[in-house]
């Protein structure tokens, strides 16, 4: 391989990095497609987005423990993997709501897992976990 060819190809890396970082504004945006199902409280209480009690608050999401919202009643699937401590993070959020399903049969290793969830977020799950970082 040249140097050309090497210099080129870093470059072409280096340009593509900002255009694949996560946008918190625009997954914020997108977050109106979750509220009929979710509601974001933060942990002082304070309501940042109204929204459904079909799924379980959002806010705090990233750096808890998986199906760990007191009171909430998570499939089995999902309580499978909260069991082994696994805790929510960016990429593992926007793994999740991109396709449930698919993903929580890849964390148990169980082909018959299933997600109450059945939504699936066909593009900027990665906006939207950066989203809900932001929200302690």
């Amino acid at each position: 391989m040249t140097k050309f060819t090497l210099a080129t190809a870093f470059g072409a890396l280096m340009l593509a990095g900002p255009a694949l970082a996560a946008d918190p504004a625009a997954g914020e945006t997108d977050f109106k497609k979750c509220k009929a199902c979710h509601a974001i409280v933060a942990s002082d209480g304070t309501e940042v987005v109204k929204g459904g009690k079909t799924g379980p608050n959002l806010g705090g999401v990233i750096g808890r423990p998986i199906a760990s919202v007191a009171d909430f009643k998570y499939g089995e699937s999902i309580l499978a993997v909260g069991a082994t401590g696994a805790v929510w993070d960016e990429a593992s959020l926007a793994a999740y709501i991109t396709d449930p399903a698919a993903w929580l049969k890849e964390q148990t290793g169980d082909s018959a897992a299933k997600s109450k969830m059945s939504f699936k977020l066909a593009s900027g799950a990665e906006d939207m976990a950066a989203y809900l970082a932001t929200i302690k």
